[in-house]
């Protein structure tokens, strides 16, 4: 399946779906259409069931170069008085929150998120890549907090995520300085889980990790995403409350049966897809 975006070229193989940013010749920026097709794309294939995970690559040198300008100069104001700069500012706190929910749209997906980098991840590439669940990259490739680097504070997810996947001395010293975290120490110290010598063999990897993903039973894949989220954001005690409640009413024995039957039988299990929820419920 391939549907026509003007930052994306989608496609969905072997429950696979693979979202490749295709404007490699502006480095992968993103425009302001960006943020409208990402979270559309993802919440179409999540609510309509279309795939059981989804890998995030790119095209060109770089993945991608962080917030094209657009976005920033798109209709801002410029009131004089007191009152137009109050009035600003709470415009742009609500442009700031639909910029982070299109980001959002990843963590709350149903099924898991790879992404694989190679070159630069820049600024806004470094949160969309945070809110992944698992990241890859090329030796290649390094991460930069780029917005110091233009005078001003991260704003779309970089610090809630980051400080949650990696040491906190590491994030303030890229946030401070600006500087570029190379693919060797973002490994080193678990933003990535691993790297490669080139795209060919990052993409090859990550796509047979998403389809070995892709072969076992969704629900306990998308409880296990339910439940490493819930365990970041809550205490201990409260995570284990939690997954006592969840397997009281997911518990699925048919899909453990099934299982089971598979290994005996020397064949791959059948599980069935999540369902397809309905907007709005």
């Amino acid at each position: 399946m391939t549907a026509p975006h003007t930052c994306f070229d989608v496609s969905i193989e072997n429950k696979v779906a693979h979202l490749v940013l295709n404007r490699p010749g502006a480095m992968n920026s993103m425009i302001p259409a960006f943020w409208t097709e990402l979270p559309a794309i993802v919440r179409d294939i999540d609510m309509n069931a279309k795939a059981r995970a989804i890998v995030i690559s790119s095209t060109g040198k770089h993945f991608c170069a962080g917030m094209d300008l657009a976005v920033f100069t798109g209709g801002a104001g410029g009131g004089g008085s007191e009152h137009d700069r109050y009035i600003q500012a709470e415009r742009l706190r609500h442009t700031a929150k639909s910029l982070q929910d299109s980001f959002t749209a990843l963590d709350q997906a149903r099924i898991p998120v790879i992404a694989a980098i190679q070159g630069g991840c820049i600024g806004g590439a470094v949160d969309m890549t945070s809110a992944c669940d698992i990241r890859y990259c090329t030796d290649d490739a390094f991460f930069c907090i780029q917005e110091i680097n233009i005078a001003m504070t991260a704003d779309v997810g970089t610090f809630p995520r980051l400080c949650k996947l990696m040491p906190e001395g590491w994030v303030r010293e890229l946030a401070y300085t600006g500087r570029r975290l190379p693919a060797a120490k973002a490994k080193a110290i678990g933003l990535v889980n691993e790297t490669y010598a080139d795209q060919a063999t990052m993409l090859a990897s990550v796509l047979e990790t998403a389809r070995e993903i892709a072969s076992k039973n969704p629900i306990a894949v998308s409880g296990s995403k339910v439940m490493i989220n819930y365990a970041r954001d809550h205490t201990i005690a409260d995570g284990l409350d939690y997954i006592a409640t969840w397997q009281t009413g997911m518990f699925a024995p048919p899909h453990m049966g099934e299982a089971f039957a598979a290994r005996q039988e020397k064949r791959e299990p059948n599980f069935p897809d999540l369902a397809p929820l309905r907007a709005g419920l």
